[in-house]
């Protein structure tokens, strides 16, 4: 494809300049995870592989944690479309091949059409534009209509009260595992974000939510990131299976709003991890949306 703008669904993406729009209004998207989505939009229809996906952003010289980091990425872009990875509209996760970008891709062309010589304009310009020129009254109503309609709705979303989700612990002893714990963590934040048209914020990837355990300080999140919850999550060793422990605290009062419990042989919760992340974000969204009155009253949840 010759061009580097692609429109897909309702969004606009520049894989020149990595800006992303939604019906024209810019999306924020880091720089890594903009790589990835263009890289994607490139082949779209076709599989590309996780080890393509890192070159194209790493390279092939740089030393780091290339699958955690890719996690994350694509986290970030899932988050910025609102693409749920259970059903999605745009990135189909292919196990153990990639990722897929499965949207009908339309590339713009990098600039109109000429127009030709002074004089040369066709009769039917002329009356497209008296006709823009009639309508612009009415344009301007529909733009200032809208623009009032999107205040109100930023003013809702600040409003809207903020979950942090800290790094899950590897409390197993076993170093192999410290990678799923971290990206279960990624998993989390994505699902989650994903569910936030029902009414609150996440943030996952500062970093006072990486701090480990010993280090973490619940007033400290509560007050830096005017967090109304926190999210904190443990890996255990539970005999010849893995315990995964979620707990959603209430910071005003560091009252245990829910614990999920989950217990899975080793073998299948590496391959859980979406469907263990999205019971987690499930239960949790529930119990956030419930009455301020009614949320202490739920016992915590052992699954």
């Amino acid at each position: 494809m010759d061009s580097r703008r692609f429109l897909f669904g309702l969004f606009e993406f520049d894989t020149a300049t990595l800006e992303l729009r939604r019906e024209g209004v810019p999306i924020r998207l880091q720089s890594q995870p903009a790589q990835v989505l263009a890289c994607l939009i490139e082949e779209a229809g076709r599989v590309v592989s996780r080890e393509d996906l890192c070159k194209a952003v790493w390279g092939e010289k740089t030393f780091v944690n290339f699958e955690g980091s890719l996690n994350f990425c694509v986290s970030q872009v899932r988050s910025a479309l609102q693409d749920n990875p259970l059903q999605p509209n745009y990135i189909r996760t292919v196990p153990k091949s990639g990722y897929q970008f499965i949207a009908p891709v339309c590339p713009l062309s990098a600039k109109l059409s000429e127009t030709g010589k002074v004089g040369d304009t066709p009769p039917r310009v002329t009356t497209t534009r008296i006709a823009v020129l009639l309508l612009s009254p009415l344009v301007m109503l529909i733009v200032i209509a809208f623009a009032g309609l999107r205040l109100r709705f930023v003013r809702n979303a600040d409003q809207s009260p903020i979950v942090a989700i800290s790094r899950f612990d590897n409390e197993t002893g076993n170093s192999a595992l410290s990678r799923f714990a971290d990206t279960l963590t990624d998993t989390v934040v994505e699902q989650m974000t994903n569910q936030t048209s029902t009414g609150y914020r996440v943030i996952g990837n500062a970093q006072i939510l990486r701090l480990p355990r010993e280090q973490r300080d619940l007033p400290a999140i509560a007050s830096s990131l005017n967090a109304s919850y926190v999210v904190l999550g443990q890996v255990q060793s539970n005999g010849a299976q893995v315990r995964i422990l979620a707990h959603l605290i209430r910071l005003s009062d560091q009252t245990h709003i829910c614990v999920v419990r989950m217990d899975r042989p080793i073998a299948d919760v590496l391959q859980l991890n979406s469907e263990v992340a999205h019971r987690i974000a499930a239960e949790f969204s529930a119990r956030m949306l419930a009455k301020p009155g009614q949320a202490a009253s739920f016992s915590p949840a052992n699954h």
